[in-house]
């Protein structure tokens, strides 16, 4: 089911044409884990509380420079949340309303080639990548942050957990995105981003350049050494997730200055998860079902 879609309307009258979200209000959670709840949201007012999170962990607390819209609104919005689902992590112990303390956006291809393309497109070739696997279907995630005293294992363990039973709901078989880390300077990250190229290489079939003009090839920088194991530590645990079920890491990272980050391309091929993940979630996505 189309959980969520742009509804553009015509209103006679001399009224402005208007467009809203639809969603299905019945749909259930994804996943449990304790007090944490994952989901889809159900209102366009749960995606606003999403794009607050969004603003506080981008905004406040990361480098990313907010236009006068988001500064005055206090959220982080663009037209993709108008054509994307959004998957979100509650915390039902909060006092009153369960609060939103993780998200991810999740854009279907058929949804992506009727409407505005893949965001990640604008930053990386991926048209190439989609038109070499014609009999694939791709899902992108993107826009994905925790609150700070969620950022564990636990939190992003039920994150995956709702993509997987997304991703079998759906029918998809192959994931990308964009994956960030902190800084606009890739030489001062190129120990991080070269650990990455190491550990996950793109084989050919799958391999993604960057837009023209846009992408700083990771092989080609030098740094200085850094132990693997401290590279580790510092990633960020939703790129340790990705390195942990399989993804590939694409050869060149791209800046994006309005964010603060140095960004590089995520595949993953469904048959690419390693098989004890997909064990421990279930085929269907039953490990942590509501």
């Amino acid at each position: 089911m189309d959980y969520l879609s742009l509804m553009p309307q015509r209103f006679t009258g001399g009224m402005k044409r208007m467009a809203w979200w639809r969603f299905d209000q019945t749909a259930g959670p994804l996943g449990r884990l304790g007090s944490l709840e994952v989901r889809l949201a159900r209102s366009s007012d749960e995606v606003k509380q999403a794009q607050r999170l969004r603003y506080r962990v981008f905004y406040e607390e990361m480098s990313a420079v907010a236009n006068a819209r988001s500064a005055f609104f206090g959220r982080d919005a663009d037209p993709y949340d108008k054509i994307c689902d959004h998957l979100l992590v509650f915390d039902n112990n909060v006092v009153g309303e369960p609060e939103i303390v993780g998200t991810y956006r999740l854009l279907r291809q058929e949804v992506a080639e009727k409407r505005k393309g893949f965001y990640s497109a604008g930053e990386f070739q991926v048209g190439g990548l989609t038109s070499r696997h014609t009999a694939r279907s791709f899902l992108e995630l993107g826009r994905s942050c925790v609150l700070k005293p969620y950022r564990t294992k636990r939190t992003v363990e039920l994150l995956w957990h709702g993509i997987w039973s997304y991703l079998r709901q759906h029918n998809h078989d192959v994931m990308i995105g964009c994956a960030s880390l902190e800084g606009t300077d890739p030489k001062r990250l190129a120990p991080a981003l070269g650990y990455l190229r190491n550990y996950a290489p793109t084989p050919e079939e799958w391999r993604v350049r960057a837009l023209p003009g846009r992408g700083v090839p990771i092989d080609e920088m030098s740094g200085e050494p850094v132990s693997d194991i401290r590279v580790l530590r510092e990633l960020p645990p939703l790129i340790k997730g990705y390195l942990r079920i399989g993804a590939y890491i694409c050869e060149d990272a791209v800046v994006d200055w309005q964010f603060g980050t140095t960004d590089v391309l995520i595949v993953l091929p469904v048959e690419r998860i390693n098989a004890r993940y997909i064990n421990y979630y279930g085929p269907d996505g039953s490990r942590h079902a509501a």
